[in-house]
Order: structure tokens, then sequence, then C-alpha cells
């Protein structure tokens, strides 16, 4: 399977915000869950992220590195897309669509307000294992009848663990609630293909 990228179209931020709206939740495909949210791009240091996710998988963050060098062949910066891009692979038929990493401000009970990963936990470890400054997208003002499925963690980026596969019982994540996909946002209900094909480039877990 090559993973070589053939073609990049470039869509600007005007148009990622709009398909951000549509956004619906994976099991409420009624709700738009950034329907009247502060939507923006922002550079946001890696320090002031949370991961909830406790591991990365060393094979995923290699694609995401690889395909950081095949965006730069093009022209691209990984990490600073200023909109979103779609991504042909040469020997696949569909294309996926690379949005930047989703970070929300969320609300603890504590009252601490943090910024929570959503999606992009590879890139972002990436970008903090290279001392870079992401960009992201940046969304506030959601309603907190839907929280992020996961709570972020306490320690931040320490004790992320390097995985090259997870055990059976590995906990991934601490959830909210018990039906935690409840609260999934869907991002292939706006976009085309996010993610896939699953195990090339993206994350294996939004």
């Amino acid at each position: 399977m090559s993973y070589t990228v053939e073609r990049v179209e470039h869509f600007p931020v005007d148009d990622l915000v709009a398909r951000l709206r549509r956004v619906t939740m994976l099991k409420r495909p009624e709700v738009r869950v950034y329907q009247d949210a502060e939507i923006s791009l922002r550079e946001i240091p890696t320090d002031r992220l949370f991961p909830a996710q406790r591991y990365v998988l060393v094979q995923e963050l290699e694609k995401v590195r690889r395909l950081k060098w095949e965006l730069a062949g093009k022209g691209y910066d990984l990490f600073h897309l200023d909109g979103y891009v779609k991504i042909w692979f040469v020997g696949e038929d569909r294309p996926i669509d690379l949005l930047p990493p989703v970070v929300e401000e969320s609300v603890e009970r504590d009252g601490r307000v943090v910024n929570i990963i959503n999606d992009g936990m590879h890139r972002l470890y990436l970008a903090y294992l290279e001392w870079v400054i992401p960009q992201v997208i940046f969304v506030r003002s959601i309603s907190s009848e839907f929280p992020y499925y996961a709570f972020p963690n306490p320690t931040q980026w320490h004790g992320i663990d390097w995985m090259s596969s997870l055990p059976e019982g590995y906990v991934k994540k601490w959830h909210r609630i018990s039906d935690y996909k409840t609260l999934y946002r869907d991002f292939n209900s706006a976009f085309d293909n996010v993610g896939a094909p699953r195990g090339r480039f993206g994350s294996v877990e939004r």
C-alpha cells in the first residue's frame, strides 16, 4: 500500500468554518453541535493543550510524521493548514479530508477551563515532540449538554504511553458518562472521508 501523496487541494478558512457548523452528533444527527459555537483557527502552544487520550501508537505517530514530510513536498505545512485540505494518495480512489486538530474549551467541575483535544492527538503529540506551536481549530461556547465525551488528562502530556498495540482492558480515556458514544462528534457528517482510510495517516481514536 502506497503512502505517497499524489495531489492536494486546499480549502480556505471560511469553507472550513462553514462545514464545521454542519457537524452533527453521531447518534443524534439532528443536532449540529458547533452550529452556534465560536470557531476560530489559533496557534496554541502544546503546554496549553490537554489530551484526553492516554496513549499514542508508535506506528501512527510515524505515519503522521511521514504525512508531514509528504505534504511539505507539496508546499503544505501539516501544523499550519490555514483551512483544510483534500488529499489524494497514489493507488487510492477516494481522497481524505484533513482538518487542523480540533480543540474545545471545556469547563470542568472544579471551575478550571482547559483546552481539550477532540481530534488530532497524534499530530499534536508530534508537535509536542518537535517543539512546534500548532495551528488548531479552537471551539468555544459549546452547549453544556454536549461536552467532549472524556475528561482531560490531569497530568497533561506527562505519562502518555507509547504503544505498538493496546492490550485487552487498557483504559484509553476516562469517559464522562456510561453511554459516552452519545457525545461523539461525527466529522464525516460535514467532511469527506475524515481520518480514512483508517490506519493510514489519521488518528486511531477521536
